[in-house]
């Protein structure tokens, strides 16, 4: 019996390829002129207060208890507070590009993952995207590895890779949970409201004093941006998605981000793209495409 196509599971996968390739260069813009933590509490502070609206509106709103509470801060912390939060503090400093293709070793560090923990199971063909994966990243270094020694570059990197770190294990987090609750918008709006007050704190840390009046037009809209497109469409289609597929299919969207980010970096903010940056971005992909390859199997009538 043929299954019909799902549709939403691909305009899900779609959504999630598209606009989280283009927040990489809505947080460079954000970022210009407002403080990292702040343009993070914002844009979840937002997502989550328009998701409560539509929960009241449908009548929807009500406490989860503290077991799915308990399954709802975990991601919250590792994949919005930590991946996104310093995501958002890395490309300070780093382009948004960079910030992209770094973003897209996420999937091999996933596929680890899932195999630790029993979600994969290990292959030599795994192994050898891991591998492949890893020297696309040394490749980006390979003719700069001085920069290491300024502070600022040094910093975004080690920022960005804990960003990278924290949305790993809340993927594999997530999908090991993911068969216990079913309300997503409500899930999200527990998720938010947690990440919003953990980065408001942040925030009024490490920029006690914001000025506002400093903030640009262009930022605020940015993060607005990121807000609606970033948290609120594309964090319900990935939910969406990874309740329908395993989590390194939905993580090999990253090499889509990737590829958006970087020709959006380029093309408006003059990021510029190198030989080697192309070699590195190739190699990545290729890693992601090896570990995450099936061939399709031959059905016997």
């Amino acid at each position: 019996m043929k299954q019909n196509p799902d549709y939403k599971l691909f305009l899900c996968m779609a959504t999630v390829g598209i606009v989280w390739g283009t927040t990489f260069l809505g947080i460079r813009v954000a970022v210009e002129t407002i403080p990292p933590w702040f343009v993070t509490s914002i844009r979840q502070g937002l997502a989550g207060l328009i998701i409560m609206v539509i929960l009241l509106f449908k009548k929807e709103l009500k406490w989860i208890g503290w077991e799915n509470f308990k399954y709802q801060l975990i991601p919250s912390l590792l994949m919005i507070v930590v991946a996104n939060g310093f995501t958002t503090v890395a490309e300070q400093t780093l382009p948004s590009g960079l910030a992209s293709i770094m973003s897209a070793l996420s999937p091999v560090l996933i596929f680890i993952g899932s195999v630790l923990f029993g979600l994969q199971k290990p292959s030599l063909k795994g192994f050898i995207g891991v591998v492949i994966g890893f020297t696309g990243v040394v490749f980006i270094f390979k003719d700069g590895l001085g920069s290491f020694l300024d502070s600022n570059y040094q910093h975004g990197l080690i920022f960005m890779s804990l960003a990278i770190l924290g949305w790993a294990s809340g993927t594999i987090y997530t999908k090991s949970h993911v068969h216990k609750s079913n309300n997503i918008k409500l899930n999200l709006f527990y998720q938010f409201t947690i990440a919003t007050l953990v980065q408001l704190v942040l925030a009024f840390i490490f920029s006690p004093n914001p000025d506002v009046s400093l903030w640009s037009t262009r930022s605020i809209f940015a993060a607005l941006y990121l807000s609606v497109f970033g948290s609120i469409l594309a964090f319900f289609s990935y939910h969406y998605a990874l309740k329908r597929v395993t989590a390194i299919q939905v993580s090999i969207l990253s090499y889509i981000n990737t590829i958006i980010a970087v020709f959006l970096g380029w093309l408006l903010l003059d990021e510029v793209i190198t030989a080697d940056f192309i070699i590195a971005t190739a190699l990545i992909i290729s890693g992601v495409f090896i570990i995450n390859y099936k061939k399709k199997e031959k059905r016997i009538v």
